[in-house]
């Protein structure tokens, strides 16, 4: 079975050693295996748990929360619901983000136009002499 290094690791993930050491500390990672100099050993299922770890936290969920999670893992099918209920609560989570993105991209690509109509036209005072709105559609 192919092993990786902690650089390997941190490299693949694009992540920092500093971070993967972070996350062993803080428990995240009890499935990583040890020489007995004490050096990590990650196997391609750690990789992926480490994929998921970094899934979570870019929801925006604390390191407690992961670390409970883990541990959820670790005890088995007894805590499959309590898997289950936090990825759906996470769903709900990043669906509301999304839509937060979606009125902010509107914004954005409102203020883009209004600017290219400025620029095409040499000034600002276009949209305001015209009273030219550029309306932000639904």
């Amino acid at each position: 079975m192919k092993t990786y290094s902690i650089s390997e690791v941190a490299k693949e993930l694009n992540l920092t050693v500093y971070t993967l050491r972070y996350y062993d500390k803080e428990g995240l990672m009890p499935f990583v295996q040890r020489t007995e100099s004490g050096t990590r050993l990650f196997k391609e299922s750690d990789i992926g748990a480490l994929r998921v770890i970094e899934c979570l936290k870019s929801t925006g969920m604390p390191i407690k929360e992961i670390k409970s999670f883990i541990d959820w893992c670790s005890e088995g099918d007894s805590t499959l619901q309590k898997r289950y209920d936090m990825f759906m609560e996470r769903k709900s989570f990043v669906e509301a983000q999304m839509e937060e993105l979606k009125k902010t991209m509107e914004l954005v690509e409102h203020k883009c136009l209004y600017y290219k109509t400025a620029l095409d036209a040499g000034t600002e005072n276009i949209h305001k002499n015209n009273k030219v709105e550029i309306p932000i559609t639904n």
